[in-house]
C-alpha cells in the first residue's frame, strides 16, 4: 500500500500538470481554430500634408465621393454625407474618414491606395468652403 501511494500521487500530478483535472475553459489550440486569417497587409495612409490636390480632385470625382458629398469645386451636390464646403475638414480628418469610415461613410482603405487617400485629403482640405 505504501508503494501505491507515491505512484498514485505521481499519476495525479501528471493529470494536474496536463490540465486534465482543470475545470476551467480552455482556449482552442491553433489547429482547432475555425475561420481564416487574412495574410494580406493593409497599407495605412501616410502622414498628412503629402497629397497632390490636382490628383485628389480626380479621385474625388471618380471614387464615388460626389454622390454623397457637396463640394462646390467638384460640382457635386450630394446630401447623404456632410456638406464639405460647410464642414471645411482638415486634411487629417479627411484621411481618417476616408481610411476608416464613420457612420454611413464606408472605409475606402481597400479601394484606394494610401497615396490616393492623401491626394483626396489634400484636395478636399484645400478647396472646401472656398468657392
Amino acid at each position: 500500500m505504501r508503494r501505491a501511494a507515491p505512484a498514485l500521487l505521481c499519476v495525479l500530478l501528471v493529470f494536474v500538470a496536463a490540465g486534465c483535472l482543470d475545470s476551467t475553459d480552455k482556449k482552442p489550440a491553433p489547429n482547432e481554430v475555425v475561420g481564416t486569417i487574412s495574410t494580406t497587409t493593409t497599407t495605412t495612409a501616410a502622414p498628412s500634408g503629402k497629397g497632390d490636390a490636382a490628383a485628389g480632385k480626380k479621385v474625388f470625382q471618380t471614387a464615388g465621393c460626389t454622390s454623397c458629398h457637396t463640394l462646390a469645386d467638384a460640382g457635386s451636390t450630394g446630401t447623404v454625407g456632410p456638406n464639405l464646403d460647410d464642414a471645411k475638414p482638415s486634411s487629417d480628418l479627411v484621411v481618417d474618414r476616408v481610411t476608416n469610415g464613420k457612420g454611413v461613410m464606408p472605409s475606402f482603405k481597400d479601394q484606394l491606395s494610401a497615396t490616393q487617400i492623401q491626394d483626396v485629403a489634400a484636395y478636399v482640405s484645400s478647396v472646401a468652403g472656398k468657392s
